[in-house]
């Protein structure tokens, strides 16, 4: 599905009105209407129920007005506030303002403290908030009168509908500053606006659902809009069923590099987690000395010992050997407990120089392209970076806070300008593609937060490559299917105690909630 900043859905608005003649108060009606099924969905009926409108002044305001001549029209006690003056209304929202009016329904003005006397009131006693002040062209803080509107309404016990996104958060953005209404429910028009994922916009949506109020089908699906939301639906087709011929080889050959003294770790779940996300075969090459704890812990994983330093990391003895090892495998990853040492930019420069196959870089792999990540522009294959915001930040030049605080910008512009598949990891994971193209996870939960996690993903991504799909695919599934084995093991083992080894454990579970769908279609 794909998401939309408020300047491509004013767009699409625009497009729909002028290139298709669908008038704007065609959209307001089907959009109030789409709000009214919801509420009489929550509350189970209208008919007597008593409900409060806040309306601004913008077509959000609008929508507002059609719920409450709809509502009255349904039997409903409707009480609308109107935030703003008549003269200052939009031209559609002033038309359905008169309708109002012309139905004698009880309209209170909300400009100034004397006002909110009668806003309380109502709020103690009614069964539903509509909350129609500000729409996707909001930036920045409510003002003081807003905010004491916003802490009413959050304060009110009764359910809370917010018509295309609530107010007080940034549709561009998710950003609040201050206060903003925390809705229960967020009917959004036409399709998603990206501050309803991102948190903490997320967290004022309450439960999300997209109304069709006609806008054209063709310009919901436009190539222009580059954001996609990851659900269900896009990664099943990629994970087709299983030939009954096939054999190991049909699934590919992963090879993971790294580890290093007390590093063991990574490089085992790396290589483990590509097993379980069905690859065929896995090496794991690391350094002679600590070959024999994974050998030992991973049956099923073939081991290849490595040159290594006094530190007892990867030496540049070891390139012959990889160079061998490259030309077998299907895809690499190279990186997973690597360690921070002098000879790693070496070593991960000669893969990438050397490599015929697709190149997942992770962790200290990451961190050796810190300062000379001009090597990107060198390779002959493709390439997936999957840094945390701290190697972000390492990788950009910029601090952790930037990274956070403009995440899809960020990743966008530096996965098209070094040609790269990109996966900035965190609540909300963004993959950006070398050609512009945007996915955001949703999957996944706060239990991830633990050692090793970015491993596992490390090892579906490459897993997924070596069956075939093309990087960028795998990238995307690999990280719906990390954070949708990371929801399975929290449910059955809660978030606090959850540790990456479960989300190895709970793989299976998640890939076969497809399997089930596939082989029922």
């Amino acid at each position: 599905m794909k998401l939309v900043n408020a300047a491509q859905m004013r767009a699409i608005d625009q497009q729909t009105i002028n290139d298709y003649g669908i008038p704007g108060i065609v959209l307001m009606e089907n959009a109030g209407i789409s709000v009214v099924d919801v509420i009489a969905e929550v509350l189970e009926g209208l008919s007597g129920k008593t409900v409060v409108i806040l309306a601004g002044k913008g077509n959000n305001g609008g929508d507002g007005f059609v719920v409450a001549r709809h509502l009255i029209n349904a039997g409903a006690q409707v009480y609308t506030f109107f935030l703003g003056k008549e003269e200052d209304l939009t031209v559609d929202a002033g038309l359905n303002y008169k309708v109002l009016v012309n139905m004698q329904a009880s309209i209170y003005p909300l400009q100034e403290e004397a006002d909110l006397d009668g806003l309380t009131v109502t709020l103690l006693t009614c069964d539903m908030v509509v909350d129609a002040i500000y729409g996707v062209g909001f930036k920045g803080s409510l003002n003081e009168f807003d905010s004491q509107v916003a802490a009413m309404v959050n304060w009110c016990q009764a359910p809370v509908v917010a018509v295309d996104i609530p107010s007080g958060v940034e549709a561009d953005t998710g950003r609040v500053y201050k206060e903003a209404i925390r809705a229960n429910y967020t009917v959004t028009m036409g399709l998603p606006k990206i501050g309803l994922v991102l948190e903490p916009g997320k967290l004022y949506t309450g439960t999300l659902s997209v109304a069709d109020i006609s806008i054209p089908r063709s310009l919901l699906e436009s190539p222009g809009l580059n954001t996609n939301l990851i659900t269900h639906d896009i990664i099943r087709p990629l994970l087709v069923p299983r030939s009954p011929e096939s054999h190991k080889g049909t699934y590919g050959h992963v090879l993971v590099i790294g580890g290093s003294l007390g590093l063991t770790g990574a490089v085992f779940m790396a290589s483990y987690a590509a097993l379980r996300s069905g690859a065929g075969l896995v090496t794991a090459a690391l350094p002679e000395s600590v070959q024999p704890v994974v050998e030992a812990g991973l049956i099923e994983v073939m081991t290849t010992p490595l040159a290594e330093t006094s530190q007892g990391a990867i030496a540049l003895e070891a390139l012959p050997a990889l160079e061998n090892l490259l030309g077998t495998a299907s895809v690499c990853a190279i990186g997973p407990g690597m360690s921070r040492y002098g000879e790693a930019k070496a070593v991960v420069r000669f893969v990438l120089e050397k490599s015929g196959i697709p190149v997942v870089i992770d962790a200290d792999g990451l961190n050796a392209l810190q300062d000379d990540i001009s090597v990107l522009k060198d390779r002959q294959v493709p390439v997936i970076l999957t840094p945390h915001p701290g190697e972000m930040a390492r990788l950009c030049g910029k601090s952790i806070e930037e990274v956070q605080d403009n995440r899809i910008q960020i990743a966008a512009d530096f996965a098209t300008t070094w040609g790269i598949t990109l996966v900035l990891k965190g609540n909300k994971t963004v993959i950006a593609t070398p050609g512009g193209e945007l996915y955001i996870n949703i999957s996944g939960n706060p239990g991830m937060a633990t050692a090793g996690s970015g491993d596992v993903l490390c090892g579906i991504i490459t897993g997924l490559i070596a069956q075939g799909l093309k990087p960028v695919w795998a990238a995307v599934a690999g990280v719906y299917l990390h954070g949708l084995a990371g929801d399975y093991a929290a449910e059955a083992k809660g978030q606090r105690g959850l540790i990456a080894g479960d989300l190895i454990q709970f793989l299976p579970e998640a890939l076969l909630s497809f399997e089930k769908n596939n082989l029922s279609t």
